[in-house]
């Protein structure tokens, strides 16, 4: 059975009631993803656009119904109304990414959010990153929801190939032996990098890619073993046959190894 990428999933439900904040945005799906790049600001640029500390705790929201609850418990207006930085929702890559593809399955439009890493912020160095990905006839086309209109990469509504990696395509690169997994990691954070992170945010690609958008720092199974260095050869091949069923985007294949061992996301990040 496929998956049916067109209907929200767990975290990317828009609630009745927010449906008319959503009528005047565009019909395009990259018109929808640039709706969305004003709406949230990093926790990095909140204190410099005037948010007050105590709404960075907004970067913890897992649904994308609570980040459109936050967004107009500070400002009212409808979903396409640009927000100036101090009244966007701190957020990470991954909330730009979960609710454009909240708000293009509200349209019926087939997308997902993507974990993995994007190799156009530091000059050979692959940063932790999320993005959308969206159905155009037989291809999924990635779109860098955080830095449309931005210079990091020459077309961010429609990323080349090699310019964001998956998790799978990560862990498949690395797998190779050409590239040093101390170069995957999360930009700012000293300590996070090396090839847990390449596993962790693999993990998190399969559960997206199964409609359930995690927050880039939830841990769960066997990940903090993994940042330790203390899991094995026997990981790594499960590792190896996550990025395949990812890579061949067969939905049978992803859902029978999100059932084994313990990758399936905890209910209670589910709740």
């Amino acid at each position: 059975m496929d998956i049916d990428y067109a209907a929200p999933g767990v975290f990317t439900a828009v609630s009745p009631a927010q449906v008319p904040l959503t009528t005047g945005l565009p019909e395009d799906p990259v018109g929808i993803c640039a709706a969305v790049t004003p709406l949230f600001v990093q926790p990095t640029d909140a204190a410099a656009a005037g948010v007050p500390e105590q709404r960075w705790g907004e970067r913890n929201i897992r649904p994308a119904s609570g980040l459109i609850d936050a967004l107009i418990a500070i400002d009212p207006a409808p979903l396409h109304v640009p927000r100036p930085p101090d009244r966007r929702v701190v957020g990470t890559c991954r909330h730009w990414a979960t609710l454009a593809t909240a708000l293009l399955r509200q349209r019926g439009i087939a997308a997902r959010a993507r974990c993995g890493f994007g190799t156009y912020f530091v000059a050979g160095k692959n940063v932790d990153h999320w993005v959308v990905e969206y159905r155009e006839g037989a291809r999924w086309r990635r779109v860098d929801v955080e830095h449309l209109g931005r210079t990091f990469v020459p077309r961010p509504d429609d990323l080349a190939p090699g310019e964001f990696l998956t998790g799978g395509e990560a862990w498949q690169w690395y797998r190779t032996g050409e590239v040093d997994g101390a170069l995957f990691g999360v930009y700012g954070v000293d300590f996070a990098w090396g090839v847990g992170e390449i596993r962790a945010n693999l993990i998190r690609d399969l559960a997206s890619v199964l409609k359930v958008e995690t927050l880039p720092w939830d841990e769960w199974g066997r990940m903090d073993e993994s940042f330790k260095g203390a899991t094995g050869e026997d990981f790594d091949q499960l590792m190896d046959r996550i990025a395949e069923a990812c890579g061949r985007d067969d939905p049978a294949a992803v859902r029978a190894v999100y059932t084994a061992e313990d990758l399936a996301v905890p209910e209670a990040v589910m709740r």
